[in-house]
């Protein structure tokens, strides 16, 4: 019979937790880039912003609840990026902004420092 410790399951979960965010991310850039290609007003640019804005609000949520493990600075810095991530998203989202390189460059550095 097995037996873990604690602290192995938890990070098993923190691990499991990461990899499942980085899914997340890779699927939301891979959206975010065919609509870069196809342009802000199309079928897919509403579900690449429908998508990063999902992700974003369940990241926020997650971000916000005190028993998160990142430090304090961390997360505040992290909810910074992902407020800016949805007022971006909603500035193509209304034809305010019609370029979505910055969501892109920003959700591969996110996605990067999960790594």
């Amino acid at each position: 019979m097995y037996q873990f410790s604690y602290t192995d399951v938890l990070s098993d979960s923190s691990a499991s937790a990461r990899e499942l965010e980085g899914k997340a991310l890779d699927h939301s850039i891979e959206l975010l880039r065919k609509a870069a290609e196809v342009g802000p007003n199309t079928k897919e640019a509403t579900e690449a912003i429908y998508f990063l804005q999902r992700l974003w609000t369940v990241l926020l949520e997650d971000l916000s609840n005190p028993e998160n493990g990142l430090p304090d600075e961390l997360r505040a810095q992290v909810i910074s990026v992902g407020i800016w991530i949805l007022r971006e998203a909603e500035k193509i989202r209304q034809g305010e902004v019609a370029s979505f390189d910055g969501l892109i460059e920003v959700s591969v550095a996110i996605r990067e420092g999960l790594e």
